[in-house]
C-alpha cells in the first residue's frame, strides 16, 4: 500500500506532462497544425491580393467620377449604358470585363 501511495503522485505528474506534450504536438495549435496554418495563410494572401487590385480599380474609377473634374468619356459611357442610347453612326464593340 505504501508503494502505491509513493508512486501515485509521480504517475499523476507523468500523465499531466504527457497530456500537455500531446496537445503541443497534435492539438489545434500544435506543431502538426503549422502546415495547415501556412496553407490557409497562402490562400488568404491570394484573396487579399485580388481584393487590393479590385480596390485600386474602384478607387481609380471613383477619382474619374469626381464631380469637380469628371472624366467626360467615363461619364458619357455611364450615361449611355444606363439609358441605352446609341447614335446610328456608332459601332458598339463589347469587351468583357
Amino acid at each position: 500500500m505504501e508503494l502505491i501511495k509513493r508512486a501515485a503522485l509521480p504517475a499523476l505528474a507523468v500523465l499531466i506532462i504527457a497530456n500537455f506534450l500531446g496537445y503541443a504536438v497534435v492539438g489545434s495549435n500544435g506543431v502538426l497544425a503549422w502546415g495547415d496554418y501556412r496553407r490557409v495563410k497562402e490562400e488568404k494572401s491570394v484573396v487579399l491580393a485580388r481584393l487590393q487590385e479590385e480596390r485600386a480599380r474602384l478607387a481609380h474609377r471613383a477619382e474619374l467620377l469626381d464631380p469637380k473634374s469628371a472624366d467626360p468619356d467615363l461619364a458619357d459611357e455611364m450615361v449611355r449604358r444606363q439609358l441605352g442610347v446609341v447614335r446610328p453612326d456608332e459601332v458598339i464593340i463589347q469587351i468583357p470585363e
